[in-house]
């Protein structure tokens, strides 16, 4: 089994500001901004508890965003690109649901070379920072770090390859990967099993609270570098190499959007017990 550390969310690029983590202790992992030819998912539809969508949250959070670098206006007519897509509460889904994720291009090239396959696991990783009520609004707590976070998994089940997004099944509508904008050679969606092969009670897919446990970063230091265990030295993380270790942390790569690590089983179980004791 391998494990594959994604890099999900805003982005100083796109979006233009942290993730917020809720003063409850959700990870609200903001997708991307994108134009209207990639997604037909405004903002406006995500629906998130305790507000009346993720428009209303990011509003409050800050009035503008950024698309390739450049600031736009942030109005309820804003795209999102919203993958991955872990629970079904946000987009109102029917019964054949599951968790997915799409991929393409060079990025998608990378996850081939290294062959990801059914059971591989992706752990979904962002910039976060934590908020706090003020006066009822959400604000980012400016004394608090920036941090990079693990806030979702999926455990891979199928693997759709389609050069023609219309081949998709209907009910994978309307992620963005079986949008005409995708239409490659190498447009991927990954499909996550309906419950994890080592905890069936589980689903295949799903989003974490706050918990130490999955804060990469190391205390004290800038987001990129972290703690991982001391037994991830005993294995290839794609992009990296043994100059990335450090006196005392791992300096995570700045380019990438997955790093695959060829898992033993230290980090298996590591992997299980962060699912399993994080789990939302």
């Amino acid at each position: 089994m391998k494990i594959i550390l994604s890099r999900k969310g805003f982005d100083s690029e796109n979006g233009g500001y942290p993730s917020p983590i809720l003063p409850d202790g959700r990870l609200i992992s903001l997708p991307i901004p994108t134009f209207g030819n990639q997604s037909q998912i405004t903002y406006s539809k995500l629906h998130l508890e305790g507000f009346d969508s993720y428009f209303h949250l990011m509003s409050s959070l800050k009035p503008r965003i950024y698309i390739n670098g450049k600031k736009h206006p942030f109005t309820q007519k804003t795209f999102s690109h919203f993958d991955p897509e872990l629970t079904p509460h946000t987009l109102k889904r029917n019964s054949e649901w599951r968790g997915l994720f799409g991929q393409v291009c060079a990025a998608q090239k990378h996850l081939e070379n290294c062959k990801i396959k059914k059971g591989d696991i992706f752990l979904f990783f962002g910039w976060f920072k934590a908020t706090k009520n003020q006066n009822g609004k959400i604000i980012f707590d400016n004394k608090s770090p920036d941090l990079h976070i693990i806030f979702g998994y999926l455990e891979i089940d199928n693997i759709y390859h389609k050069k023609n997004v219309r081949e998709f099944p209907i009910w994978m509508k309307p992620h963005p990967h079986t949008q005409t904008y995708y239409n490659s050679s190498n447009n991927t969606i990954y499909e996550a099993s309906d419950n994890l092969s080592f905890a069936p009670n589980l689903k295949g897919s799903g989003i974490f609270d706050y918990d130490e446990r999955l804060v990469l970063t190391k205390k004290g230091c800038s987001r990129s570098k972290w703690k991982l265990p001391e037994f991830f030295k005993n294995v290839s993380i794609s992009y990296h190499s043994k100059n990335n270790w450090k006196k005392d942390y791992f300096q995570s790569a700045k380019i990438g959007q997955e790093f695959v690590v060829a898992s033993n089983k230290d980090i298996t179980n590591w992997v299980y017990d962060l699912i399993r004791n994080c789990k939302k």
